[in-house]
């Protein structure tokens, strides 16, 4: 872990330095020699503690695990640090390096499964993750062309996925568990801006439907555990957001793309022939934000062709491939609803300009196995609602301090899954 921070240190002393010694050629060593670059990123830590059991058959036999003691957990659930630069002429360079939970995204995990099994899983090749990698050549505020590796802005969590963007101390449960979150690709995107509308279309590799699973859906499609992505298929997405109410964003967002043999070990089985894996996903989302009150919320439907068939592919695999070899749902859902108050507000009369004590509370549906096809089992602690109430409080514009109980409401024939968590986060440019 040592050795990726000072990988890291290293990259970002590189990016500074070429800034520096780029703009001092251009410029003849006169002028600001920061004013191309951009340095920033976003940060947090959480501590949680969780009022239920954290066996692995605590789906399977729930009535055996419903006095077990409660367990405790530090997390550093995303350190990103971002470098941009301004070449000039309308071309611009951005970068993402990110640290998922501390780690190097290789981890040792028991699966839910009746074995309980230990699985070393390694969620991407690579030890340090490059979440962005982009060059946008800008033509106009209306037309700018991005090509590299980018976020599919699928859903409100994906576009809006900085601490400082939502109330809680992760990110909105049930997004990021049917989706991947944050969903970044290598592709192209097409963009552009007016004073009340943005749009973005993007091309992009399609996912892999090796690793879909049960609790997760499609998420873990996205990425690769190579060190390449698999492009026989393709996909595309798109994303509208509109600002002509003051104060009211409105966005509808999409995807659409194949996902059976998109990987290694694609089929000659004229058993699966005519399988094509097609994900379907259509998402809406809002934001409120009018003096010290803020509401968003969210609305995410997907659809996979073929999930039966699938399913029995995933689960005939070799035990050492990286697929988890479970079932997957044909539909899967996500709704959720926060909404919070600067308190603050009450007591000096007015807003304050930077500090600020959100009051905040949400709600969340969500269901991976919303539907299921054919003789598929639907596993129904899949399907939960999900209660949070807390506070956020901002002493400085791009720090908050966040504290949380939420509740996890599962069928009756399961436990609920109550916890409290306490985080600090930032997020922001430094420069």
């Amino acid at each position: 872990m040592k050795r990726n921070i000072i990988i890291t240190m290293l990259i970002l002393s590189f990016a500074s330095t070429f800034a520096v010694a780029q703009e001092k050629k251009e410029t003849g060593g006169k002028g600001n020699i920061w004013s191309r670059l951009s340095l920033g990123g976003y940060g947090e830590a959480v501590y949680t503690r969780n009022f239920y059991s954290d066996k692995y058959l605590r789906y399977t036999d729930a009535a055996t695990y419903k006095d077990d003691d409660s367990h405790g957990r530090f997390d550093l659930p995303h350190i990103v640090f971002w470098v941009g630069y301004d070449f000039g002429k309308g071309w611009t360079l951005g970068t993402e390096i990110e640290f998922e939970h501390g780690g190097t995204e290789s981890a040792v995990e028991i699966e839910e499964e009746e074995a309980g099994e230990y699985e070393s899983e390694v969620e991407r090749g690579g030890e340090v993750a490059i979440e962005q990698f982009w060059i946008n050549k800008r033509f106009s505020r209306a037309l700018n062309l991005k090509i590299g590796h980018i976020i599919v802005p699928v859903g409100a969590t994906n576009m809006y996925h900085m601490p400082t963007e939502f109330f809680t101390n992760y990110r909105p449960e049930g997004e990021s568990t049917i989706m991947p979150c944050t969903w970044h690709e290598t592709g192209i995107s097409l963009w552009g801006e007016t004073d009340h509308w943005r749009y973005e279309v993007l091309f992009l590799p399609g996912l892999d439907s090796d690793r879909f699973g049960r609790q997760t859906w499609i998420a873990g499609g996205a990425g690769s555990p190579y060190e390449f992505k698999i492009a026989n298929s393709y996909a595309g997405a798109f994303r509208v957001d509109n600002t002509s109410i003051k104060g009211l964003r409105l966005s509808l967002s999409g995807y659409v793309g194949n996902s059976f043999k998109n990987t290694l070990s694609a089929t000659d089985n004229a058993k699966f022939k005519d399988v094509k894996g097609t994900v379907y996903i259509g998402a809406f989302d809002f934001c409120y934000k009018s003096r010290n009150l803020t509401v968003r919320g969210n609305f995410d439907y997907g659809h996979l062709t073929d999930s039966e068939m699938i399913t029995k592919y995933n689960m005939s695999m070799r035990k050492d491939s990286p697929s988890p070899k479970q079932a997957v749902g044909s539909d899967a859902i996500a709704a959720g609803v926060e909404a919070g108050y600067n308190i603050l507000a009450l007591f000096n009369g007015k807003e304050v300009e930077h500090e600020k004590l959100y009051l905040f509370g949400r709600y969340e549906y969500y269901d991976s196995m919303f539907k299921t096809e054919g003789s598929i089992q639907d596993y129904k602690w899949c399907s939960r609602q999900r209660i949070a109430a807390g506070i956020n409080y901002c002493p400085v514009k791009d720090i908050v301090i966040k504290g949380e109980y939420s509740i996890g409401l599962l069928d009756s024939r399961y436990n609920n899954e109550p916890s409290i968590s306490l985080g600090i986060a930032y997020a922001g440019l430094f420069k």
